[in-house]
């Protein structure tokens, strides 16, 4: 097989440019708040649970639950059974939604803005049973047998597993409680893996309908230095050449990342959001800051690969594990399945919302997701464009809630 060269410093502005893709992050790494990691000794660790710490204090019932995957995995799982008033005037069952988030962050991502403000609380204010989901690696999650996080095996797995283990797993648990189909709400990577797993039909008798928020599909438009890069950037056995499995953002690996990152030309590190995601029109400077206490968490490195070989491609498809006959161990052919988005059911309810300044989900690619939608029944497909927002606004904007979330409430409640 032939190997594409690629610099040391273009290596480097990839990783960096993986690790900062879905959510904001500021210029100088050091000026980040406490982190809730589970390597970083010092800081305060978020013992009670992302209900006490965000749902709670607000006046809101909320539960924990913890769902095992199929391959061991013990997932964290938040529910908002009902809105700040309570109760249930109609006397019907209350329509679950489950809520799933991007890649380094988990389920408290939606929970920075207030109440008035934040998507899962809008919701369950609206009469939804709000459900919200934390992919493996994410600061709850553990395995059940004795892998540890310490262990390489713990973090063997790309955004494949999410789409074949959690996502199914989260969907069984949710209705299996509830009894209802289920409306799924996706942000950015979270907006993958719900397109993928739907076009496998994993939860074709289980789902009522989609949303997707800033849709991330196809990736090979991005309008940033660090997408250049790693589109033409050969992703090769990345794991091997870094030594670790897991991608702790926060770690001496980032940190020489960044400074790699900073010196490549065109970025401008004292703007990083803007340079990552595009120009964010309407982030609360204190959300943003209480963003930076929570996140980034850790992933697998091999799911940084996999999103890194999306751009590269240009096409959804499974981990590609770089030769012919390792690809042919798992999948029986030479290269690896495409994920064949058409094939998700034409009549399902789908909401797509995406932004004119989006630098991550940009234009061009949204534009070749909905040509695959194109044969989709007409009457149930809703796409909402917004010309002044990037990436970040639609899980942090102060004007979300009017622009974006409303919308996302009448259209699920249409399909009541």
């Amino acid at each position: 097989m032939q190997v594409m060269a690629f610099s040391p410093t273009g290596l480097l502005s990839l990783v960096v440019f993986m690790v900062l893709v879905v959510e904001p992050h500021p210029a100088n790494g050091s000026s980040r708040g406490g982190w809730f990691g589970r390597n970083q000794g010092a800081a305060t660790p978020l013992v009670n649970g992302i209900c006490a710490a965000s749902v709670t204090i607000h006046g809101y019932k909320c539960e924990e639950h913890q769902v095992k995957t199929q391959d061991g995995y013990i997932l964290n799982i938040q529910r908002i059974p009902e809105g700040r008033i309570g109760g249930n005037s109609s006397g019907n069952k209350k329509q679950p939604v489950l809520i799933q988030h991007g890649v380094l962050v988990d389920g408290m991502t939606w929970l920075l803005n207030s109440p008035q403000q934040n998507l899962p609380m809008i919701l369950a204010d609206n009469g939804f049973d709000v459900w919200l989901a934390n992919t493996r690696g994410t600061r709850f999650c553990r395995h059940h047998v004795s892998l540890h996080p310490s262990q390489p095996e713990f973090w063997d797995w790309s955004w494949d597993e999410l789409v074949s283990y959690d996502l199914p797993a989260v969907f069984d648990f949710v209705f299996n409680h509830t009894a209802q189909k289920i409306h799924y709400i996706g942000h950015s990577l979270g907006t993958l893996i719900g397109l993928a797993s739907f076009s496998e039909g994993h939860q074709e008798d289980q789902l009522k309908s989609a949303a997707f928020l800033s849709p991330i599909a196809y990736l090979t438009h991005m309008k940033t230095a660090l997408g250049v890069v790693a589109a033409r950037a050969f992703v090769g056995e990345i794991t091997t050449l870094f030594g670790v499995a897991e991608f702790n953002p926060k770690g001496q690996q980032a940190s020489i990342f960044l400074k790699g990152l900073c010196n490549y030309p065109g970025v401008d590190c004292y703007d990083l959001v803007t340079a990552i995601t595009g120009k964010n029109c309407c982030l609360n400077a204190s959300t943003v800051d209480l963003f930076l206490q929570n996140e980034p968490q850790s992933t697998a490195t091999k799911n940084m690969v996999h999103l890194a070989q999306t751009v590269r491609d240009g096409v959804i498809a499974k981990y590609n594990y770089g030769r012919p006959d390792y690809n042919l161990m798992h999948y029986g052919e030479a290269r690896p399945p495409i994920y064949n988005i058409s094939n998700i059911p034409k009549d399902l309810p789908i909401f797509i919302s995406y932004g004119g300044q989006d630098a991550l989900s940009d234009v061009e690619d949204v534009g070749q997701l909905l040509d695959n939608l194109k044969y989709h029944d007409v009457n149930k497909l809703s796409i909402q464009y917004i010309k002044g927002y990037a990436h970040a606004d639609f899980i942090m904007g102060v004007n979300a809630k009017d622009i974006v979330y409303n919308q996302v409430v009448s259209f699920f409640k249409n399909q009541q």
